[in-house]
């Protein structure tokens, strides 16, 4: 089965998923409609710029010239699309349980007007049972049925943003579907873009697949980060000890601390099977001990940090203190989940005064955990601006900063990335947390 090349293709949600999502379907010949609640979106791709910073204007730019590209905040055109792909956020509330609001209230705008014979999939992460149970019932409850009038897929999705080697393309995706010729019809909608499909025999192993994935990644990182802590208070490197375990050739793959996670998929994911569990009577004790871990990490770095001013002569009170990075990870711009947030909220707190600087964000936007922070500026990069500081702490390490400047430029370093150990620093005073 292919998808014929005069399908259009219709992309909901054009974030960090979305809009490479788009982009990579236009190139494939496709015309694709983006859909968003957000007008600015919109209107910055019906001018043909992109708003996500890794992503260059040249190729939003292309596919509007080559007329593959439109975009509208109106879900009625959902009608003029044979294959809908919903890509939108799926976070926790604040009792750590699955939010699935944006996935009902999308649905509930998208089911109504889908045409005959489309391809529903569904791409962001959530628990096993979800397509069946979101997706499905809506379906059915509008008279269609999967599997001959529409088809529904679920195909999780796999984006690194800022990793050079893969795209949208490249990385395999993983494919499974309500029913065999659901499961027929997804392949074919993603074998048009991807090099490389997986097909599984539900969307339930599909589901569960993206959470192995990311719980995988949780529970290493939880064991590195409670590493760390007893190898300083053992007086050893654990960034030594990591490089040495990592020379064996198997059997080993290597994790590295931080201070805490970021990002919308390994500090959330995880507790979606948590929750998901607990309704079979089964307790998921590793990752909720890794969640543990890891959240409570940006507590260790403000405790190293204090101990680094005490010794210091300064109380962390009145101090001033700038954090180095506020997206989750290196270079790119962004910031959803940083634990940045969860350093200057502590740091606060305690009576410092917090900055951050971070070259990829000039000023923190709209956030839904965090909208005391909206509109702060980010620090001027400059020997006046970062000397007049008591202490940097670096929780991410952006490619594009210049470390010899801020080890000539600070006295006070805390470093949670060991950043400053491979720049070589030697002026200023680095603490490694």
């Amino acid at each position: 089965m292919l998808l014929p090349q005069t399908a259009t293709i219709g992309i909901v949600g054009l974030g960090y998923v979305g809009l490479p999502l788009l982009l990579a379907y236009a190139r494939a010949g496709f015309r694709v409609i983006g859909f968003d609640i957000d007008e600015s979106k919109k209107a910055h791709l019906l001018r043909g710029e992109s708003y996500i910073k890794h992503i260059g204007n040249a190729d939003v730019a292309a596919a509007l010239a080559g007329g593959k590209l439109d975009a509208t905040t109106d879900f009625s055109r959902i009608a003029e699309v044979d294959a809908v792909i919903l890509c939108v956020p799926t976070p926790l509330d604040q009792h750590f349980e699955p939010d699935l609001s944006y996935v009902r209230d999308t649905l509930d705008a998208v089911v109504p007007y889908l045409k005959t014979g489309a391809v529903l999939s569904l791409e962001s992460t959530t628990y096993p049972g979800t397509t069946d149970e979101e997706v499905v019932t809506r379906v059915v409850a509008r008279g269609l049925v999967p599997g001959e009038s529409v088809f529904v897929v679920y195909s999780p999705e796999r984006e690194d943003p800022g990793n050079p080697k893969f795209s949208a393309t490249n990385i395999p995706k993983v494919v499974g579907g309500h029913t065999p010729a659901c499961l027929e019809a997804g392949v074919a909608l993603y074998q048009a873009a991807f090099d490389t499909v997986v097909p599984v025999s539900s969307c339930k192993v599909a589901e569960l697949s993206k959470l192995l994935e990311n719980i995988y990644r949780a529970v290493n990182i939880g064991l590195v980060n409670e590493l760390k802590i007893v190898a300083d208070a053992m007086g050893i490197d654990i960034w030594e000890v990591i490089r040495a375990a990592a020379t064996k050739p198997f059997g080993f793959t290597p994790f590295y601390p931080g201070p805490g996670l970021g990002g919308h998929c390994i500090p959330i994911d995880p507790f979606y099977l948590t929750w998901k569990a607990r309704e079979y009577g089964i307790h998921t004790r590793f990752i909720e001990l890794s969640g543990e871990i890891n959240r409570a990490m940006p507590q260790y770095v403000i405790k190293r940090t204090m101990e680094a001013l005490n010794d210091k002569g300064k109380a962390v009170k009145a101090s001033r203190i700038l954090i180095l990075g506020l997206s989750y990870k290196a270079d790119v711009d962004d910031m959803r989940e940083s634990p940045t947030f969860d350093l200057m909220d502590g740091f606060r707190k305690l009576g410092a005064e917090v900055d951050f600087c971070d070259p990829y964000i000039p000023s923190i936007g709209p956030t839904r955990e965090h909208a005391d922070w909206e509109g702060k500026q980010s620090a001027a990069w400059s020997e006046e601006s970062i000397s007049s500081y008591d202490v940097v702490v670096i929780s991410t390490h952006h490619q594009s900063v210049n470390l010899q400047e801020l080890d000539g430029w600070a006295d006070l370093i805390v470093d949670t990335r060991n950043a400053m150990s491979k720049a070589g620093a030697t002026k200023a005073t680095v603490i490694k947390a």
